[in-house]
């Protein structure tokens, strides 16, 4: 399965990214800059963490309407699988690719730690390789990660679905509603979320629970 990484200036974590792909996959991703305007023939198309512009305006906002996000909203139209990791979650909301909106941390801090996450809509591509109600663990590294929607727009999220990972174990870092970590667009082939699973792909890494999210969208075992 062919993958992209998206990079846009700013970003920090494209290289663990494409780090994670290679290492799972077997293959590595093409890199794809983000004033280009095509992105090759793909299965997968990740947009990583990091700060795109220094989050000014609003974190997202300025990388949201860069030139390839024509591309990318034409490949998820079209079933492509799109991933955004945190910075990339937040583009992707910008952009209007998925529900709700990133806002500031409840407690106005930067927060850096690991949370507990639990998975609660196993049956997509993205989250196939677990279990619905699974716990896992994975680190977060975020300001702006307080996922908020509107009633309506919350309440069409959950009844369709769209939730793919809360926080778990009162481990909620950034106070987002329904303790949401991750939501999917209704097709389910674009999922944003704000932890970090690249970065608990290998034991060395102090844990494996991120491997099989890659594992899955790569098709490998």
């Amino acid at each position: 399965m062919k993958s992209a990484v998206i990079v846009f200036p700013g970003l920090n974590r494209d290289r663990d990214m494409i780090a994670a792909l290679t290492t799972v996959g077997g293959t590595p991703p093409a890199v794809v800059w983000h004033k280009d305007t095509d992105i090759p023939d793909v299965d997968l198309i990740v947009i990583p963490g990091g700060f795109s512009y220094g989050d000014y305006l609003r974190a997202g906002a300025i990388a949201a309407r860069s030139p390839i996000m024509s591309a990318i909203r034409g490949k998820a139209a079209r079933g492509v699988h799109v991933l955004g990791v945190c910075n990339g979650f937040q583009i992707l909301t910008e952009a209007g690719l998925l529900p709700g909106v990133l806002m500031r941390n409840a407690s106005l801090r930067f927060v850096c730690r690991e949370v507990t996450l639990e998975v609660t809509n196993a049956d997509t591509r993205f989250t196939a390789g677990y279990k619905a109600g699974q716990h896992i663990q994975t680190p977060v590294a975020h300001h702006d990660g307080n996922y908020f929607a509107d009633a309506a727009t919350l309440k069409a999220v959950e009844d369709n679905g769209q939730v793919a990972f809360r926080y778990a174990n009162g481990t909620n870092p950034n106070g987002s509603v329904n303790d949401i970590a991750g939501v999917f667009n209704r097709d389910k082939n674009v999922l944003g979320l704000m932890p970090h699973p690249e970065n608990l792909i290998e034991s060395a890494h102090g844990g494996l629970d991120g491997r099989a999210l890659f594992a899955n969208l790569l098709q490998v075992a």
